[in-house]
Protein backbone atom coordinates (compact mmCIF):
# COMPACT_ATOMS: atom_id res chain seq x y z
CA UNK A 1 0.00 0.00 0.00
CA UNK A 2 1.62 3.25 -0.83
CA UNK A 3 1.90 6.09 1.72
CA UNK A 4 0.20 9.24 1.88
CA UNK A 5 1.89 12.12 2.09
CA UNK A 6 0.74 14.15 5.29
CA UNK A 7 0.40 17.88 5.10
CA UNK A 8 -0.66 19.15 8.54
CA UNK A 9 -0.64 22.45 10.92
CA UNK A 10 -2.25 21.20 14.06
CA UNK A 11 -2.59 18.13 15.78
CA UNK A 12 -5.50 17.54 18.35
CA UNK A 13 -5.68 14.65 21.00
CA UNK A 14 -8.95 12.82 20.94
CA UNK A 15 -8.22 11.01 24.21
CA UNK A 16 -9.10 11.52 27.36
CA UNK A 17 -6.87 11.06 30.41
CA UNK A 18 -7.02 7.92 32.67
CA UNK A 19 -7.58 8.03 36.31
CA UNK A 20 -9.96 6.03 38.50
CA UNK A 21 -13.05 7.98 38.67
CA UNK A 22 -13.42 7.54 34.68
CA UNK A 23 -16.98 5.96 33.19
CA UNK A 24 -16.60 2.43 33.63
CA UNK A 25 -19.15 0.33 31.01
CA UNK A 26 -21.81 -1.33 33.73
CA UNK A 27 -19.50 -5.24 35.26
CA UNK A 28 -16.37 -3.45 34.08
CA UNK A 29 -13.14 -3.91 36.31
CA UNK A 30 -12.23 -0.77 38.41
CA UNK A 31 -9.02 1.22 37.40
CA UNK A 32 -6.37 1.01 39.59
CA UNK A 33 -2.79 2.47 40.17
CA UNK A 34 -0.64 1.38 42.52
CA UNK A 35 2.64 2.61 43.79
CA UNK A 36 5.45 0.51 43.06
CA UNK A 37 8.45 2.63 43.88
CA UNK A 38 8.75 6.10 45.70
CA UNK A 39 11.77 8.48 45.18
CA UNK A 40 12.42 8.93 48.41
CA UNK A 41 12.69 5.06 48.93
CA UNK A 42 13.91 3.20 45.47
CA UNK A 43 14.85 6.63 43.91
CA UNK A 44 12.61 6.38 41.21
CA UNK A 45 8.95 6.37 41.09
CA UNK A 46 6.66 3.74 39.42
CA UNK A 47 3.11 2.34 39.62
CA UNK A 48 1.36 -0.71 38.43
CA UNK A 49 -2.28 -0.46 37.19
CA UNK A 50 -5.17 -2.41 36.29
CA UNK A 51 -7.65 -1.34 34.10
CA UNK A 52 -10.28 -2.79 31.25
CA UNK A 53 -9.34 -3.32 27.95
CA UNK A 54 -12.49 -1.39 26.76
CA UNK A 55 -12.18 1.24 28.94
CA UNK A 56 -11.12 4.98 28.76
CA UNK A 57 -10.29 6.11 25.55
CA UNK A 58 -10.41 2.49 23.38
CA UNK A 59 -10.07 0.53 20.57
CA UNK A 60 -12.02 -3.34 19.72
CA UNK A 61 -10.37 -5.60 18.18
CA UNK A 62 -13.06 -8.77 16.14
CA UNK A 63 -12.06 -10.99 19.19
CA UNK A 64 -14.54 -9.03 21.82
CA UNK A 65 -17.47 -10.72 19.48
CA UNK A 66 -16.30 -13.49 17.45
CA UNK A 67 -14.39 -16.66 19.01
CA UNK A 68 -11.10 -16.94 17.02
CA UNK A 69 -11.37 -13.03 15.82
CA UNK A 70 -8.83 -11.18 14.89
CA UNK A 71 -6.89 -9.84 17.91
CA UNK A 72 -5.69 -6.48 19.06
CA UNK A 73 -2.08 -6.96 18.88
CA UNK A 74 -3.14 -8.12 15.07
CA UNK A 75 -3.81 -4.72 13.41
CA UNK A 76 -1.22 -2.99 10.63
CA UNK A 77 0.01 0.40 10.75
CA UNK A 78 -1.33 1.35 8.05
CA UNK A 79 -4.92 0.24 9.62
CA UNK A 80 -3.98 2.24 12.60
CA UNK A 81 -3.51 5.84 10.51
CA UNK A 82 -6.43 6.17 8.64
CA UNK A 83 -8.12 9.15 6.97
CA UNK A 84 -11.22 10.15 9.09
CA UNK A 85 -14.04 13.02 8.63
CA UNK A 86 -16.32 14.02 10.78
CA UNK A 87 -19.96 13.91 11.39
CA UNK A 88 -22.07 16.59 13.63
CA UNK A 89 -24.89 14.93 15.15
CA UNK A 90 -24.59 16.58 18.21
CA UNK A 91 -28.01 18.73 17.75
CA UNK A 92 -30.07 15.43 16.95
CA UNK A 93 -28.66 13.86 19.97
CA UNK A 94 -29.89 16.45 22.31
CA UNK A 95 -33.34 16.13 21.44
CA UNK A 96 -33.46 12.08 21.40
CA UNK A 97 -30.90 10.73 24.26
CA UNK A 98 -30.53 7.60 22.11
CA UNK A 99 -30.21 9.13 18.83
CA UNK A 100 -29.72 6.62 16.22
CA UNK A 101 -27.69 8.30 13.03
CA UNK A 102 -29.38 7.53 9.95
CA UNK A 103 -28.34 7.38 6.26
CA UNK A 104 -30.06 10.96 5.92
CA UNK A 105 -27.26 12.25 8.10
CA UNK A 106 -24.93 11.35 6.10
CA UNK A 107 -26.26 12.39 2.69
CA UNK A 108 -26.67 15.75 4.26
CA UNK A 109 -23.37 15.69 4.96
CA UNK A 110 -22.03 14.65 1.27
CA UNK A 111 -24.52 17.57 -0.18
CA UNK A 112 -22.23 19.83 1.67
CA UNK A 113 -18.49 17.94 1.57
CA UNK A 114 -18.30 15.22 -1.09
CA UNK A 115 -19.05 12.13 -1.03
CA UNK A 116 -17.46 10.22 2.18
CA UNK A 117 -14.43 8.49 0.76
CA UNK A 118 -13.05 5.16 0.82
CA UNK A 119 -11.41 3.37 3.71
CA UNK A 120 -11.98 6.30 5.60
CA UNK A 121 -12.97 6.32 9.72
CA UNK A 122 -16.05 8.18 10.07
CA UNK A 123 -16.09 10.10 13.53
CA UNK A 124 -19.31 10.91 15.13
CA UNK A 125 -19.63 14.46 17.33
CA UNK A 126 -22.98 13.60 19.68
CA UNK A 127 -21.93 16.60 22.26
CA UNK A 128 -21.95 13.32 25.06
CA UNK A 129 -17.71 14.03 25.39
CA UNK A 130 -18.77 17.16 27.68
CA UNK A 131 -20.46 14.81 29.81
CA UNK A 132 -17.12 12.74 30.62
CA UNK A 133 -16.67 14.02 34.28
CA UNK A 134 -20.24 13.13 35.10
CA UNK A 135 -20.91 9.18 35.04
CA UNK A 136 -24.63 9.04 35.01
CA UNK A 137 -24.74 11.60 32.41
CA UNK A 138 -22.65 10.05 30.00
CA UNK A 139 -24.13 6.83 30.24
CA UNK A 140 -27.77 8.48 30.87
CA UNK A 141 -29.12 5.15 32.64
CA UNK A 142 -32.89 5.29 32.81
CA UNK A 143 -35.30 3.86 36.27
CA UNK A 144 -35.34 0.44 34.00
CA UNK A 145 -31.38 0.20 34.18
CA UNK A 146 -30.93 1.04 30.56
CA UNK A 147 -28.76 3.36 28.76
CA UNK A 148 -29.95 5.93 26.86
CA UNK A 149 -26.68 7.44 24.81
CA UNK A 150 -26.39 7.92 21.11
CA UNK A 151 -24.46 5.54 18.49
CA UNK A 152 -25.28 4.77 14.95
CA UNK A 153 -28.51 3.17 13.63
CA UNK A 154 -27.19 -0.72 11.53
CA UNK A 155 -28.52 0.07 8.34
CA UNK A 156 -26.28 3.55 8.44
CA UNK A 157 -23.34 1.53 9.02
CA UNK A 158 -23.84 -1.51 7.14
CA UNK A 159 -24.78 1.58 4.50
CA UNK A 160 -21.00 2.82 4.53
CA UNK A 161 -19.33 -0.18 5.17
CA UNK A 162 -20.84 -1.78 1.93
CA UNK A 163 -21.65 1.80 -0.20
CA UNK A 164 -19.08 3.41 0.71
CA UNK A 165 -16.58 0.86 1.74
CA UNK A 166 -14.89 2.83 4.70
CA UNK A 167 -12.53 1.71 7.31
CA UNK A 168 -14.68 1.75 10.87
CA UNK A 169 -16.11 4.12 12.93
CA UNK A 170 -15.59 6.53 15.98
CA UNK A 171 -17.82 8.26 18.53
CA UNK A 172 -17.85 10.43 21.71
CA UNK A 173 -20.21 7.63 23.48
CA UNK A 174 -19.14 4.63 25.37
CA UNK A 175 -20.75 2.85 22.13
CA UNK A 176 -20.74 3.36 18.29
CA UNK A 177 -24.20 1.29 18.88
CA UNK A 178 -26.42 3.16 21.06
CA UNK A 179 -26.84 2.76 24.72
CA UNK A 180 -29.80 0.84 24.50
CA UNK A 181 -28.92 -1.99 22.00
CA UNK A 182 -28.18 -5.30 23.16
CA UNK A 183 -27.43 -6.42 19.67
CA UNK A 184 -23.93 -4.59 19.58
CA UNK A 185 -24.70 -4.62 15.33
CA UNK A 186 -22.52 -2.03 14.09
CA UNK A 187 -19.79 -3.65 16.37
CA UNK A 188 -20.75 -6.77 14.84
CA UNK A 189 -20.80 -5.79 11.02
CA UNK A 190 -17.54 -3.62 11.63
CA UNK A 191 -15.24 -6.06 13.14
CA UNK A 192 -16.61 -8.46 10.91
CA UNK A 193 -14.23 -7.15 8.45
CA UNK A 194 -11.52 -6.39 10.68
CA UNK A 195 -12.54 -2.45 10.86
CA UNK A 196 -11.79 0.33 13.34
CA UNK A 197 -14.26 0.87 16.61
CA UNK A 198 -13.27 4.11 18.19
CA UNK A 199 -14.76 4.51 21.41
CA UNK A 200 -15.18 7.96 24.54
CA UNK A 201 -13.26 9.93 22.17
CA UNK A 202 -13.27 13.58 23.12
CA UNK A 203 -12.10 17.11 21.11
CA UNK A 204 -14.40 15.98 17.94
CA UNK A 205 -15.54 19.49 18.19
CA UNK A 206 -12.50 20.74 17.32
CA UNK A 207 -12.00 19.25 14.09
CA UNK A 208 -12.93 19.98 10.35
CA UNK A 209 -15.52 17.77 8.43
CA UNK A 210 -12.72 16.04 6.28
CA UNK A 211 -8.78 16.52 5.90
CA UNK A 212 -8.13 14.46 8.81
CA UNK A 213 -5.72 11.87 9.56
CA UNK A 214 -6.00 9.44 12.66
CA UNK A 215 -2.35 8.20 14.85
CA UNK A 216 -4.35 5.59 16.85
CA UNK A 217 -1.27 4.43 19.31
CA UNK A 218 -2.75 0.77 21.05
CA UNK A 219 -1.16 -0.92 23.26
CA UNK A 220 -0.27 -4.74 21.51
CA UNK A 221 -1.70 -6.93 23.69
CA UNK A 222 -1.31 -10.34 22.86
CA UNK A 223 -4.67 -11.91 22.31
CA UNK A 224 -6.66 -8.81 23.33
CA UNK A 225 -10.14 -8.35 22.53
CA UNK A 226 -9.17 -4.79 22.63
CA UNK A 227 -7.00 -1.97 23.90
CA UNK A 228 -7.11 1.65 25.76
CA UNK A 229 -5.80 4.17 22.88
CA UNK A 230 -4.03 6.91 22.46
CA UNK A 231 -5.35 8.94 19.71
CA UNK A 232 -4.37 11.99 17.63
CA UNK A 233 -5.69 13.73 14.54
CA UNK A 234 -3.96 15.57 12.61
CA UNK A 235 -5.45 18.34 10.83
CA UNK A 236 -5.10 21.12 7.87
Amino acid sequence: MPLRTLQFSNIIDLSHPIDASIPLWPGDPAVQFTDEASIAKDGYFLRSFQIGEHSGTHMNAPASFFEDGMTIDEYSPQQLTPEAVVIDVSAQAQEQPDYAVTIEDLHHWEQYQGIIPAGCVVLFYTGYQHYWKTPERFFNMDAQGVMRFPGLAAETARFLLEKRKVGGFGIDTHGVDPGASVAHQVNRLTLAQAGIVLECLTNLDHLPPKGVTLAIGLLRLRGGSGSPVSVLALTP
